[in-house]
């Protein structure tokens, strides 16, 4: 199997990009919203940040196609689950 080359990604900036959401996602958190508005903001925020995570720090992004299925094949149960817990907030 042949080693492809790939470009390094600026990791100080990732990390800056990761810690600037995590910062926002403390402010959101104490916001005067309704739970569920909070709620789906913070995952999505969470999401966007384990989306970065598995691109440049698993180097997922520089993987073929076959290693990004398996990947997030788990991701419709992590869904259901989230919304079966939201939905216990109401």
């Amino acid at each position: 199997m042949e080693e492809q080359e790939h470009a390094h990604p600026r990791y100080i900036l990732i990390w800056v990009i990761l810690l600037v959401l995590t910062l926002a996602e403390l402010g959101y958190a104490f916001l005067d919203l309704p739970k569920v508005v909070l709620a789906v903001g913070l995952v999505f925020m969470a999401v966007w940040k384990a989306v970065m995570v598995a691109m440049y720090y698993m180097h997922l992004r520089y993987e073929p196609a076959r290693l990004w299925i398996l990947a997030i094949s788990p991701l419709p149960l992590a869904v259901i689950l989230v919304l079966a817990v939201m939905s216990e907030f109401r």
